[in-house]
């Protein structure tokens, strides 16, 4: 049997008809709301997936002009304040209000409602989308630009980040100039195979320009939750601290895939009676306020997330206007910032407990 659907496309009774369900069940699912179940979602998405519906605003109402939608992890963390200023302040400056939604995992109703709201394009600060997620922004032409993406986005996909592998040669760089030989590597998310992750390649490169072998026992990842590289966050980052400790020749110092989890570090160091610097130096990457109310103050390679965030939008507000970006990727510099967390290696075991 041939359906014909109409040149404006399925209404939403259509769409809750082709999957077996209620009109209502159908507007939730649209709506992005919490309480439908999984596999009715997952029928219904691929369903207005395949007849191409759009959701519309209200009859009568003109959407405001000159707004944009910012997608973020989660509100109330230090790091997406910082997204949230700089979004703030670019917006201002362009005469434009942004909504802000928060969704780790986009739903179709996080996609769906910028459409509706006459959104001029979609701020993304969730680490990283699925294929079909970009695949379906892409289909219906809503530009968008990640912030600080986890992975690789596909080919033409806009996004900003920072130098992180720069930043990274640089920490290492400065752990070497102090005396250090044997530098670990603690890392957040998941394995990260050789030639992949800035971190691990920073890493290895920086070894090697200083005439240091790379040490397997020497390197530790947090883990992660399989949720779009959620980490497992400062308690793993002790176990393991403490777990380098124990080694039969310790490192004199880490480098830290995040500042959150170089408190973890802190932790174990301050269980096991060792103060940083003069037991373990130790560097983190962010530059998040958690840096300057450590004890003592930490040492990190700043990642620009404020200045990332900005960028993004002017990238977007130009997008919008019909611009072809210069490139897919653009990058900000990320500059180690040095505090009191690092210092020249001890003498001996002992000396490192005494502080």
């Amino acid at each position: 049997m041939t359906r014909t659907v109409s040149a404006a496309g399925p209404t939403l009774a259509v769409v809750a008809r082709e999957a077996g369900v209620s009109v209502p069940t159908a507007s939730k699912v649209v709506n992005g709301r919490e309480d439908v179940a999984p596999e009715t979602r997952r029928r219904v998405t691929e369903v207005l997936d395949r007849l191409g519906y759009v959701r519309r605003p209200r009859a009568g109402a003109a959407p405001p002009p000159g707004r944009v939608d910012l997608v973020v992890r989660a509100l109330g963390s230090s790091r997406t304040g910082a997204v949230l200023r700089g979004v703030e302040e670019a917006a201002y400056a362009a005469g434009l209000d942004v909504v802000v939604s928060a969704d780790r995992h986009p739903q179709r109703g996080c996609l769906d409602r910028p459409a509706a709201r006459g959104s001029a394009g979609v701020l993304f600060d969730v680490g990283e989308l699925t294929a079909s997620q970009h695949a379906w922004l892409a289909r219906r032409g809503v530009p968008y630009v990640l912030i600080d993406p986890s992975g690789n986005p596909p080919p033409g996909t806009v996004s900003v980040g920072a130098a992180d592998r720069r930043g990274t040669v640089a920490a290492i760089g400065h752990l070497v100039a102090l005396g250090h030989e044997r530098i670990a590597l603690l890392m957040p998310g998941r394995p990260v195979p050789r030639g992949a992750g800035c971190l691990p390649v920073g890493y290895r490169a920086a070894l090697a320009a200083a005439g240091l072998p790379e040490r397997p026992e020497y390197v530790r990842v947090c883990g992660s939750d399989g949720q779009g590289g959620r980490t497992a966050g400062p308690g793993k980052a002790r176990r393991l601290t403490l777990e380098l400790l124990d080694l039969p020749e310790p490192p004199t110092a880490v480098l830290v895939g995040s500042d959150a989890l170089a408190l973890g570090v802190y932790e174990a160091l301050a269980e096991r009676g060792v103060r940083a610097p003069g037991g373990l130096s130790v560097v983190g990457f962010g530059d998040l306020p958690e840096a300057r109310w450590a004890v003592p103050e930490l040492t990190t390679v700043r990642r620009p997330l404020r200045e990332m965030a900005a960028t993004a939008l002017r990238l977007l507000v130009r997008m919008a206007a019909g611009e072809e970006p210069v490139t897919d990727r653009t990058e900000l510099p990320a500059p180690l910032i040095v505090r009191a967390s690092t210092a020249p290696p001890p003498r001996d075991r002992r000396a490192a407990a005494c502080g």
